[in-house]
């Protein structure tokens, strides 16, 4: 069958792309991002925790273990998505508000940069 193959009984043709014809399938591959959480000294660990567990449904576990990996390293990867709905949960952390802990002036800071 030549580029164009019938999927009515009417012979009505459709264009179909010609490495498909030949049985090929290239896979397109969608950009991830990093959604980076930084540390902060006026933010409790059950701040973080919280945080993290409220808008990435991430377990008490993971919660943990993130709250750690930032206050260790002053950094830490939360999430690893499409650029959208990075961007989506880094402004998610800037808006999610304020520590009970005195001196705390709002959120957490996020950012995103490119996976890989």
């Amino acid at each position: 069958m030549d580029q164009y193959e019938s999927n009515e009984p009417t012979g009505v043709g459709v264009a179909v792309p010609e490495r498909e014809v030949r049985g090929e399938h290239q896979e397109r591959q969608v950009p991830r991002y990093h959604v980076i959480l930084w540390d902060s000294d006026d933010h409790t660990y059950e701040y973080v925790k919280k945080m993290l567990r409220e808008l990435f449904g991430h377990t008490a576990t993971q919660c943990k273990k993130l709250a750690d990996d930032v206050d260790a390293n002053g950094r830490t990867i939360v999430l690893t998505t499409t650029q959208e709905h990075a961007e989506l949960k880094r402004d998610q952390i800037h808006a999610y508000g304020r520590d009970h802990l005195e001196g705390s002036q709002g959120s957490m800071w996020a950012s995103i940069e490119a996976a890989g």
